[in-house]
């Protein structure tokens, strides 16, 4: 075994040391559609400036938190999103009304001079009058404070900072700035209360966000009766932490301030769709997995069977780095974590049928020297094919929102942990095996020795393709013309999240067909509904504006038939935000067509860029066409099946012109229609085994998923097929005729060129032969 071997076998052992340790240790971040539970999007009022705007936003999130703190949510989780809004995740919390009761209200911060108090764990003497504007609320020690009526209002307060006061020994402070008026009415309350003696719980001020006091403070024993302080010259002191004195600081600000804030987005999922959707996508990935390690081990043998196991190590480190990154894992998250299992094999598939390539020319060559080069030779089209999956990763994260997002971000982990199996793992596995004698004088074991039957079938027939290239782009003209007119006549169905409205679906005790259910929700006032079928006889029900009590008297309503209802799945889209998130997903699409037509001209011929580009949104215009035709929903998740459609078709595109570049680079005097079939043909059996490699998955998928991820599966082998023919025969005629049009000069012989003709042997291969 060489030194090389041997690195990137004890580099792989500790990777995956480091990946089994996490994925014994640590737990998945399940998304709130995976464990169930409600998810908002808040918009906070608008701002003159956009520093104002974030401001103001941050002081809302504070009150927000503690308001959802009383709500008894077991770990919500809050964050900004953008400079005016905020995403509340709120597990297990089926029915938002109460939550959206509590979020929705201005916040409301009063001060109040204290009246008495109570020790804890005593009953208060007296009994607040009914009436009266007074409170008995427990303050920060748990002392029960008997507050007369607020004299002053939060819209007092002009400012709130903490500061540290070294010189004065103070600590961290939280000075107040009062307007003018309120700043009289805070020197009159606090010279009240300092007619008190020092000690005494009537000289204390309560300052009480939302009936609950959040400070308490003792006016000074040096202020005198009647005096008071002053507006800008007040300070609350009382051992803050930096933390402690900040959060008061905001929790005071963004109190006196009105920030009203509108729910634009609320999805609520409930537990066991979740929990159904995790149980069929394992399922999908555990047969779809299994069924393309089979097919690469009949494939390509032993060496098949190492590709398999090294596809096992791939999902390992692809779940432990998924784990250990803390990422969240949702629905289409973990569609894109299943698929990307299919995807992992392509960089497998693209170094054997090279090395089979290199023992068919040179049948003497030593079956270590021929699978050496095989890397060598796959590794251009490894890179660019993976770099454009990463581009299409990348705008799904950066022009997505919610669940996409996590899509993007397993879909780049996915890609960067199969570079690692194939390139190292599965080179280390199959390195070790080429140093069997057995292995190599056995050409039917290891599987790479001889050709495949894919290869051997085109070596006979060998058709000319490419005599009239024109020919395969009409046949594909009239595919885009019918989904065109697919487009036209049936119209794009556009979900609730680029229309705006609601979209709920409930589970009934008792059948309900459709008819009956709205029949009986127009009874009930809700005659503009559309009513369908969903997934298992659910009823799925989309209406235009509807509230949180509008949706409860809905399923009230539906109850009166099906018996006991059960809310499976929430969506709700304001129109604003349907109008942005439809806004950037063409924007998504317009920057995904760019960038790759960016990255493919830097790589490649301008010709070749274009005609990949165009080949790539013939598979567009089809997967759209289709789904209008077929009167499926275009929502989100639908976009992110498009833009890895994106990915896959410039990767196999790729692939293809890779060869080519290659072939004509050594051959300049030979005509690009003939270099051009000679790739193709070359190509055509990875291309075959890595479509193979993805189907099964996406069939399990499709299959086993569910309406969750049935659609998402559905127009990912749509886009595979179509992407399969348009990398063939709709990007490489392109190009022919853009060549033939523009009279390009064939490439001049590089770096690349050389390297294709005589590939760099691998220092540490003494090229023995067996």
């Amino acid at each position: 075994m060489t030194r090389a071997t041997t690195v990137r076998a004890v580099l792989a052992a500790a990777v995956l040391l480091v990946s089994v340790f996490i994925t014994l240790t640590m737990s998945p971040r399940l998304g709130l559609d995976l464990q169930g539970g409600t998810r908002m999007v808040l918009q906070a009022e608008d701002s003159a400036t956009v520093e104002a705007n974030r401001e103001t936003t941050d002081r809302t999130l504070e009150v927000l938190r503690q308001r959802i703190d009383s709500l008894g949510v077991a770990e919500p989780v809050l964050t900004r999103s953008g400079e005016d809004r905020i995403i509340v995740e709120l597990p297990d919390v089926q029915d938002p009304r109460q939550a959206a009761a509590v979020i929705g209200r201005t916040a409301q911060l009063s001060f109040h001079a204290v009246q008495g108090a109570t020790p804890p764990g005593t009953e208060p003497e007296s009994e607040t009058e009914p009436g009266s504007g007074r409170l008995t609320l427990p303050d920060e020690q748990g002392t029960q404070l008997d507050l007369g009526p607020a004299r002053l209002s939060g819209a007092g307060v002009k400012d709130a900072t903490a500061s540290f006061e070294a010189q004065q020994a103070a600590g961290w402070t939280v000075k107040l700035d009062f307007h003018k008026d309120a700043g009289k009415g805070w020197t009159k309350l606090t010279g009240e209360a300092a007619c008190h003696p020092a000690g005494d719980e009537r000289r204390r001020v309560a300052i009480v966000l939302d009936e609950k006091v959040i400070s308490s403070p003792q006016v000074d024993p040096s202020v005198g009766c009647q005096a008071g302080l002053p507006s800008g010259g007040t300070q609350i002191t009382g051992s803050f932490s930096a933390k402690e004195a900040r959060d008061l600081a905001l929790l005071i600000k963004g109190g006196a301030l009105p920030v009203p804030v509108e729910i634009v987005e609320q999805r609520t999922v409930g537990p066991t769709l979740g929990a159904a959707a995790i149980d069929a996508s394992a399922q999908a990935a555990l047969i779809g997995a299994a069924a393309t390690a089979l097919f690469i081990t009949f494939v390509y043998r032993l060496f098949g069977a190492l590709a398999a196991v090294a596809l096992a190590a791939y999902g390992l480190i692809s779940y432990a780095a998924l784990v250990g990154l803390g990422v969240t894992l949702t629905l289409p998250g973990l569609a894109g974590f299943v698929l990307a299992v299919g995807m992992a094999v392509d960089a497998n598939v693209l170094v054997f049928e090279r090395a089979r390539e290199e023992c068919q020319d040179r049948p003497t060559r030593s079956l270590r020297s021929a699978l050496t080069t095989g890397f060598q030779k796959a590794f251009s089209a490894v890179a660019d094919s993976n770099i454009t999956t990463l581009l299409a990763a990348g705008l799904l994260f950066f022009l997505g929102s919610g669940p996409v997002k996590g899509f993007g971000v397993t879909l780049a982990i996915g890609v960067v942990a199969s570079m690692f199996s194939a390139l190292v793992i599965a080179r280390a596995l199959t390195e070790i095996a080429a140093g069997s004698r057995f292995v190599s004088d056995y050409r039917g074991v290891n599987g790479i020795a001889r050709p495949g039957s894919v290869r051997t079938w085109l070596t006979r027939k060998d058709p000319q393709l490419f005599r009239k290239p024109v020919r395969w782009l009409v046949v594909s003209a009239a595919l885009v013309a019918v989904a065109v007119a697919g487009i036209v006549v049936r119209g794009i169905d556009l979900g609730v999240e680029f229309t705006g409205g609601r979209l709920v679906e409930y589970s009934t005790s008792r059948p309900v067909d459709v008819e009956t259910a709205r029949s009986t929700l127009a009874d009930a006032g809700f005659g503009d509904a559309e009513v369908t079928t969903a997934g298992d006889g659910d009823i799925s029900v989309r209406t235009g504006k509807l509230d949180n009590d509008g949706e409860h008297t809905l399923r009230e309503a539906l109850a009166t038939e099906g018996g006991e209802t059960t809310k499976v799945r929430d969506e709700l889209i304001g129109p604003s935000l349907g109008d942005e998130l439809r806004r950037n997903a063409l924007i998504a699409l317009g920057v995904a067509v760019f960038v790759q037509l960016a990255y493919l001209a830097v790589r490649f011929r301008w010709t070749f860029a274009v005609a990949s580009v165009v080949g790539m949104v013939h598979d567009v215009v089809i997967v759209v066409g289709a789904f209008a035709w077929l009167g499926r929903p275009v929502d989100g998740i639908f976009l992110a099946a498009l833009l890895t459609v994106i990915g896959y078709s410039v990767n196999d595109s790729v692939v293809v012109f890779d060869r080519v570049r290659e072939l004509w680079a050594g051959n300049r005097k030979t005509p690009l229609a003939t270099i051009a079939r000679r790739a193709v043909l070359q190509t055509v059996p990875r291309t075959v085994n890595t479509g193979m490699g993805a189907l099964f998955i996406l069939v399990a998928l499709a299959v086993l998923g569910g309406d969750s991820l049935a659609d998402f599966a559905l127009a990912l082998l749509i886009g595979i097929v179509v992407g399969t023919w348009s990398s063939v025969f709709t990007a490489v005629p392109g190009a022919l005729v853009l060549e033939r049009t523009t009279g390009a000069p064939p490439p001049v012989p590089g770096k690349a060129s050389r390297r294709a003709r005589a590939p760099r042997r691998d220092p540490l291969d003494n090229g023995a032969r067996v």
